[in-house]
């Protein structure tokens, strides 16, 4: 990705030459290919799991299958860029900078596009979970198929046309500022839809605890579940992609201060913790479906 610090672009940007001492999170090469490989793996099986059954070719799946290739395309497109910097570190990949430049823009279009891509089906899939649960009765009518699939083709596009962007003026706060504003509309979108979901299942709850005489156990037994699980989602995804939009928005508030510079040296950190997220992913949103899980071992038994 094309921002300041110590960074994984091939051509690679000055380090920090601050001279401050800094707590820098070393990630290993081995590790990092290794997180990338597992991430590759997880979400080729959901791909391929939805694919092979007819009964998940629904828009909510449409939407997890178009996640789980985003996190493919981030785990992907980041084990290609390490891989190609290891070659070219122990001379077995020669090139001339120019076709080094242009495969680093290539790798860091995908990269981008696909994280954009990743937060976007993120938010697509908590508005279709909320308007499976609000307007249940119209959902049908609502979420359809084929509008399903205009909506990915949207986000696809929109989001190698921004990253393009992003990609060309990475040097302006303005394209930064954006990127980071995106981050929070998602989070606060998020939050919101979970939150009044949450509500909505308190609710659910207490009337069904009312009519069976059972008010309190009933009602708290359901709310701190559906914290608990809200916290474990929000918790994550802000875990994982926060630091990364943290790195951006130091770009433009503090690029010489030298705290800001030690920040900057644990980009790799951030990159992993994207990684990460892209193997948690599919825990949360495609495993727990029974249908997928039991498409996927017929998957895996056809495979072996």
């Amino acid at each position: 990705m094309p921002v300041q610090g110590s960074q994984r672009r091939l051509l690679g940007l000055a380090a920090n030459q601050t001279g401050a001492r800094c707590l820098e999170v070393s990630i290993p090469d081995g590790l990092f290919l290794s997180l990338g490989l597992v991430s590759l793996v997880e979400n080729v099986l959901v791909v391929a799991a939805i694919a092979r059954n007819r009964n998940l070719h629904s828009p909510m799946y449409c939407f997890i299958c178009c996640l789980a290739l985003s996190d493919l395309l981030v785990s992907g497109s980041n084990m290609l860029e390490t891989a190609v910097i290891l070659l070219l570190e122990a001379g077995a990949l020669a090139a001339r900078a120019a076709v080094v430049q242009q495969l680093d823009n290539v790798i860091d279009v995908i990269t981008c596009s696909s994280m954009l891509s990743s937060l976007c089906f993120l938010g697509a899939i908590a508005v279709d979970r909320y308007i499976s649960i609000f307007y249940a009765l119209r959902y049908h009518s609502i979420v359809t198929l084929p509008r399903a699939r205009r909506v990915v083709a949207a986000i696809w596009v929109a989001s190698v046309l921004f990253s393009t962007l992003f990609i060309a003026y990475y040097n302006h706060a303005a394209v930064l500022l954006c990127l980071v504003v995106f981050f929070l509309a998602m989070l606060v979108l998020m939050a919101v839809l979970y939150i009044h979901m949450l509500a909505r299942a308190c609710q659910h709850a207490q009337g069904i605890a009312q009519l069976h005489k059972r008010q309190r156990p009933a009602h708290q037994g359901v709310g701190l579940k559906g914290a608990a699980t809200l916290t474990i989602l929000l918790g994550i995804f802000f875990l994982c992609w926060g630091p990364f939009f943290l790195h951006l928005t130091l770009i433009v508030l503090c690029p010489q201060h030298p705290t800001c510079s030690c920040i900057f040296k644990n980009f790799n950190l951030f990159l992993a913790l994207i990684i990460c997220n892209a193997i948690i992913d599919p825990l949360i949103y495609a495993f727990r479906s029974q249908e997928l899980r039991r498409t996927l071992k017929k998957v895996l038994l056809c495979s072996w």
